[in-house]
């Protein structure tokens, strides 16, 4: 079974999130093989932390879980494309719907689009 290739990544690979339904991009993550296989097992996204340095559910504190709909893997082996199912509406601890929120227009960033929920209330 060919497997995304940990090793060229020193056990962390880039994982691209889109929703399955509309395509939108809507967070990158790191997983590893832990991670990997956790996500097969459950069929719930898990990624590795780098900056906790642990495994996480996503959604594990929010209740905003990803559920994969679909795995895809790029021709070197070393990048993951998840098309998932976003419960609760919104990818980012922002409260956005996707990470990617900000956009760039007349020199600057500038949010685009609400916020679905409000993180001092959900993450106490």
């Amino acid at each position: 079974m060919t497997e995304p290739d940990f090793k060229k990544g020193e056990g962390l690979l880039p994982a691209v999130v889109q929703d399955h339904q509309t395509g939108e991009i809507l967070m990158l993550a790191y997983m590893n093989q832990a991670s990997w296989r956790k996500t097969l097992e459950t069929g719930k996204a898990h990624y590795w932390s780098r900056s906790r340095q642990s495994l996480w559910l996503k959604g594990e504190t929010s209740g905003h879980v990803q559920l994969v709909r679909e795995i895809r893997l790029d021709c070197d082996e070393d990048t993951i494309l998840l098309k998932v199912e976003q419960l609760g509406g919104a990818a980012c601890h922002t409260g956005h719907r996707s990470c990617f929120y900000r956009k760039w227009a007349d020199g600057n960033f500038v949010a685009d689009g609400e916020r679905i929920f409000d993180p001092k209330e959900v993450y106490k």
